[in-house]
């Protein structure tokens, strides 16, 4: 009797041991993080269209796009957001490269961005996809239907912030090829030159203090989308794949 009782004294604590070596052996679940996925469009032998600088010289604008995701990179960093970038060089990267490496970091928010000649301000840009019910697996063509709600929030705030810095915007939707297979909030952020009745000649894009401008205004809207839980909240299903 003294033999069995013993057993069923330290039965449990050798189970409560071993339980607790295998959780501190166990690795640490990944904690949640907000990441924002950055993409600098065309690249490589996508040029993209022609842009004029103030010089009157044509640029590609692949370079546009880059200099402006390099910037703010270094914006949000510096506020402590995770950022993963589509490209970090002049490099080719396909429209489902682009969007499987945000499925894959399961990005809070993806800014593509692009350049222009035509119009002025800042162009934003949602998906036309038509809303849909989140899927267990989402095709892969119009994964961002599940999402396209909160991309227009997210459009919201990016047009506030914008607009709180003194910058004309622009609102629309369109097809976007590569930003129709995320499943994440994105929106396509296009830049033209800045038209002003203070000044007599457009600011061109490829002007320091125009990107810096966009970029801080750009940075201050991510910020605010951190702050709303109920705008950032993931839905963790399958990420689609090509």
């Amino acid at each position: 009797m003294v033999a069995l009782g013993i057993r069923c004294f330290w039965a449990p604590v050798v189970l409560t041991a071993a339980l607790q070596l295998a959780a501190a052996q166990a690795p640490p679940a990944p904690s949640a993080r907000f990441v924002v996925v950055l993409d600098a469009a065309h690249g490589g032998d996508d040029a993209g269209g022609r842009l004029n600088d103030q010089s009157g010289q044509s640029q590609p604008e692949k370079l546009y796009t880059l200099a402006l995701s390099v910037r703010l990179r270094s914006l949000l960093a510096a506020r402590g957001i995770s950022v993963v970038t589509t490209r970090e060089a002049d490099v080719t990267v396909d429209p489902d490269r682009r969007a499987e490496i945000a499925n894959r970091t399961y990005a809070q928010a993806c800014l593509s961005i692009h350049a222009s000649q035509s119009g002025s301000g800042i162009h934003i840009y949602v998906s036309s996809l038509a809303p849909a019910d989140p899927a267990r697996f989402a095709p892969w063509k119009t994964a961002q239907a599940a999402w396209v709600t909160r991309s227009l929030a997210l459009a919201g705030v990016l047009n506030s912030a914008l607009l709180h810095a003194g910058m004309t915007v622009t609102l629309g939707r369109t097809a976007l090829p590569a930003v129709d297979s995320m499943a994440c909030p994105a929106v396509a952020v296009e830049i033209a030159p800045e038209i002003s009745s203070e000044h007599a000649q457009p600011t061109g894009i490829d002007d320091p203090g125009y990107q810096a401008r966009v970029a801080e205004a750009l940075a201050a809207a991510i910020l605010e989308w951190r702050t709303d839980d109920s705008r950032t909240e993931a839905t963790h299903v399958e990420a689609p794949r090509p």
